[in-house]
């Protein structure tokens, strides 16, 4: 007994031995359901996407997404389906996302709906794009996601099939020297609500040398209730695979996604998102524009949403470290010795809720040249069923927008209250509302004081 225990140790021993190791990812890759930077620092993907191929000259977009919190852009490209984006064009958007600090996505347009669009191209036929700009992406793991080939097949059976290309194309891309974290999407429009991509994911992200897959779910009108949504991130995660919302909207003609739902399970499941898309929709979608003519100060009801309400971008998104963190680095010299203070705390009194104890604390998330995004928690020792916070800034502060409150102005002196639906804290609780200012001013912008 003894003998043949230790020939079949030997033997498993060997067979581990004798397996290929997967190479170890470089840059932005995957570990069990997280997607990690170079640092092993999570990344949770919060932003949106932007039409490059069809709007290639609105450049500017990639700093006003940037402005409005977002961490992540994913761009829309084309091998030839549309004008091609040859390989310095690529190179420059990739510039664009490095210098506007975001996690620059790259997908081929080409294959969307292959099977039902009579001009989408195959899988194989996008790994031949990237071959093509390949020269743009090398050294770029850091910062570049390579989104094989959007919504790559329709609704109409296909041969291969979704699992065979899928893993093909992954095959191909590191045989030839790809090192980047590899995004995949569903079948059935993005929106796998035949479960081919939720079933066989296991087979595709094995079929990975690197097991550096992620994969990629779009959610419109399939996924129009909260056990539907819940249901398919739960799966994931239980399977220890990682998931994106690569898309999703508010609304589409295919039904009423629960957008509620997306954002508040992708937040609690540490999921990345991805709404589409910023502007120049159209063929009937154009109320998925998230901004109206490339304007990033004339948001959509849609743009509100995902970038300023509850769950949303601005409350959520984090940058990544690779840029320096979360929050815009200081470079402001202090006037005195010591920290500069990043934050002032005071203590107020809620609406018709007399000595609540409740306090304030804001803080400045991000800042350009004349702008700047604040934060400021609400927290009541006791409970209240409304609240109410007054920031006061110097001349030349102007607030533009908020989300999860409404406000009022009267000179420089802001008056925010709750929202419908964060009115309540109970007692030791908390809540949070943000808000977009302009100032007159450079370096770092002025901090309130609160009553």
């Amino acid at each position: 007994m003894r003998t043949r225990v230790a020939m079949l140790a030997a033997l498993f021993l060997s067979f581990f031995i004798s397996m290929p190791a997967a190479h170890a990812a470089t840059g932005l890759h995957v570990s069990g359901t997280k997607i990690l930077e170079a640092n092993d620092t999570p990344f949770v993907m919060r932003g949106t996407s932007h039409a490059h191929t069809w709007y290639p000259t609105q450049t500017a977009s990639f700093a006003d997404i940037k402005s409005l919190g977002a961490n992540t852009v994913r761009v829309v490209l084309s091998g030839g389906r549309w004008t091609a984006n040859s390989v310095s064009d690529v190179a420059n958007v990739v510039s664009l996302c490095k210098q506007n600090k975001l996690i620059c996505v790259l997908e081929d347009h080409d294959t969307t709906g292959y099977g039902e669009a009579s001009d989408a191209r195959t899988l194989d036929q996008a790994v031949d794009y990237w071959i093509s700009v390949k020269s743009a992406l090398v050294g770029q793991e850091d910062y570049v996601v390579l989104d094989i080939g959007n919504e790559p097949f329709g609704n109409t059976a296909t041969t291969p099939g979704w699992t065979q290309a899928t893993s093909a194309a992954i095959t191909r891309l590191r045989s030839n020297g790809f090192q980047n974290l590899i995004m995949v999407d569903a079948p059935n429009w993005g929106q796998d609500w035949g479960f081919t991509m939720r079933d066989n994911a296991s087979t595709v992200f094995a079929a990975d040398p690197q097991r550096n897959t992620v994969f990629s779910i779009h959610m419109y009108g399939v996924f129009d209730t909260a056990a539907e949504v819940t249901d398919y991130i739960q799966r994931f995660q239980t399977a220890g695979l990682p998931l994106v919302i690569g898309e999703f909207g508010f609304n589409h003609s295919d039904g009423n996604p629960d957008e509620d739902t997306i954002m508040a399970q992708s937040q609690a499941k540490g999921v990345g998102y991805l709404g589409w898309s910023w502007s120049g929709n159209g063929g009937g979608v154009e109320y998925l524009d998230q901004v109206t003519n490339f304007n990033a100060s004339s948001l959509t009801s849609w743009g509100q949403r995902l970038f300023n309400g509850a769950n949303g971008i601005a409350q959520t998104s984090v940058q990544a470290t690779i840029y320096g963190g979360g929050d815009t680095p200081d470079t402001q010299a202090p006037t005195t010795p010591g920290k500069p203070t990043a934050s002032a705390t005071t203590t107020f009194t809620t609406t018709g809720q007399s000595g609540s104890g409740c306090t304030s604390t804001y803080k400045t998330v991000n800042s350009w040249q004349g702008g700047f995004q604040g934060d400021v928690t609400v927290k009541c020792t006791t409970a209240v069923t409304n609240w109410k916070s007054v920031l006061t800034y110097p001349a030349g502060v102007n607030v533009t927008q908020s989300w999860n409150s409404a406000y009022t102005a009267s000179g420089t002196t802001f008056t925010f209250t709750n929202a419908a639906w964060n009115g309540t804290i109970p007692a030791g609780g908390s809540t949070t509302y943000g808000f977009i200012g302009t100032w007159n001013g450079s370096g770092t912008p002025p901090t309130p004081t609160l009553s």
